[in-house]
């Protein structure tokens, strides 16, 4: 890291933000300007039209956006945050390197603003991670601790009519919580006080390369908070300097669950947390469905636990939790009793979690999915088509269109098609409709009263929009 400036020296510099809409960098720049950084950026997603909403939100709170043409780049001093996958031909990246530009990553920058607060709290695994940040983020801000908090989703909890997309919070000097990504195995940058580890399967890398990630995230946090539930991340517990746990099943676990008290219903849950460092138990209240939830919650309290909140007072916060965008979002139910729930579902872990929370309840599931990229389409096809194959009963349906692209040079041979038959193969309902259009007019003629209908996907806010008008012509 000792090619970048320190801390004060980065925030005397300028920053333009190449795709600064997007859902790692928006919350970045957020907090860079809330601590009185000169801001600017372009995206590619503003000049096509898309989520012209956001833009005009980001525009009142004074960042100046510009075409992504290179115009913005202006200045030697000016720092191009991309990220890695930003390719050379960007005219930003044309123009910062005739410049003479320092080029930084969002993990490069976020790490040292992560890592020069006063207590980082990181929270890593493969799935939950924006759910428990934003939990975890709300305890410590009900317990009085004004914590920084940097999330890749809207916290419902924060949002104002002057800011809307609140995926991000400035707060004092102390505490920063911040999930942490092992999918550009960026996590190894960060030196937290506390490291929350959720879980650990397949995504972006191989299993192998995920347990040396989490195995050193561990190894580096102050306190490690391990999901004892899951068997990979129990694993990793030998790695931790000191470690609290937390499980729903497991009964040696510092904080969980009384057995027999949780009582789950379609939208909102309750149970008994138990803290066994002295025994007391202490009433949940959790207005979000599905055992993944429930998990994330007592994530989220360790978490806090670790950092100073005492349970009592992390399981009251909790109470008040409102959710976040797109994270089993229910946007609403037809006249004729067919709901749509818009959901961030883009691996197998995370499909899988809202498939289940949707089967424990009445109903058929129509569950359209729109593939996050070509690239992690090949790496996790098979695990992708036996989750939908297997989580979905005989009656529901799995409809794909094509991966979402945005221009690039990726490897577009092996799409959708394939996951579909794959997903036949295993027994299951499914149909590939190239075009989402297409695949929203397919889902208003065999919807039905009773039927939930599930959008899911990532790196792409259009789908929240996609899942608004197919409501309303349902």
């Amino acid at each position: 890291m000792s090619e970048f400036p320190t801390y004060e020296e980065l925030l005397a510099r300028p920053f333009f933000f190449c795709g600064i809409g997007g859902s790692g960098m928006l919350p970045l720049a957020q907090i860079l300007k809330g601590r009185g950084a000169s801001v600017a950026g372009s995206d590619r997603s503003r000049d096509q039209g898309r989520t012209p909403e956001k833009f005009a939100a980001l525009e009142s709170q004074g960042f100046a956006l510009h075409p992504q043409d290179g115009s913005g780049m202006v200045s030697a001093d000016q720092i191009l945050v991309a990220s890695a996958a930003v390719e050379d031909t960007v005219p930003e990246v044309v123009r910062a390197n005739e410049l003479g530009c320092l080029r930084m990553s969002r993990a490069e920058l976020l790490s040292i603003l992560f890592n020069t607060s006063g207590a980082g709290i990181a929270i890593g695994g493969t799935s939950g991670k924006s759910t428990v940040t934003g939990m975890l983020g709300w305890i410590m801000h009900a317990a009085g601790n004004d914590p920084t908090i940097m999330n890749g989703a809207v916290m419902k909890n924060f949002v104002t009519e002057d800011r809307p997309f609140a995926s991000a919070i400035v707060g004092g000097p102390g505490a920063f919580v911040s999930e942490v990504d092992e999918s550009d195995g960026s996590i190894a940058l960060y030196r937290p006080a506390v490291g929350v580890l959720l879980n650990v399967s397949l995504d972006h890398k191989s299993m192998e390369e995920l347990r040396v990630l989490f195995g050193d995230f561990l190894a580096r946090s102050g306190v490690a908070v391990i999901n004892a539930d899951n068997a990979e991340a129990l694993a990793l517990l030998p790695r931790a300097k000191e470690a609290i746990t937390f499980g729903i099943d497991q009964e040696k676990t510092q904080i969980g669950i009384v057995p027999g008290s949780i009582a789950d219903g379609p939208v909102r849950q309750a149970a008994t947390v138990i803290d066994r460092h002295d025994g007391s138990e202490h009433p949940l209240v959790l207005g979000l469905p599905g055992r993944h939830n429930l998990s994330n919650a007592l994530a989220a309290i360790a978490g806090a636990v670790a950092a100073g909140v005492p349970v009592a007072k992390a399981v009251a916060a909790i109470a008040e939790f409102a959710g976040l965008a797109r994270r089993f979002d229910i946007i609403g139910t037809s006249e004729s009793g067919i709901t749509v729930i818009d959901d961030f579902g883009h691996n197998p872990e995370k499909c899988a979690a809202t498939l289940r929370t949707l089967k424990t309840h009445e109903g058929r599931v129509i569950a359209f999915f729109q593939p996050h990229g070509y690239g992690p389409l090949r790496q996790m096809g098979h695990e992708l088509a036996e989750t939908f194959a297997h989580e979905l009963g005989p009656d529901d349906i799995t409809i794909m269109c094509d991966p979402v692209y945005f221009g690039g040079t990726v490897d577009r041979s092996l799409g959708s098609e394939r996951i579909v038959d794959l997903i036949k193969d295993e027994g299951g309902l499914a149909d590939h409709v190239p075009s989402r259009e297409d695949c929203g007019k397919l889902i208003q003629s065999i919807a039905k009263p009773g039927d939930r209908v599930v959008i899911m996907g990532a790196r792409d806010d259009t789908l929240t929009k996609f899942a608004k008008e197919l409501l309303t012509a349902l």
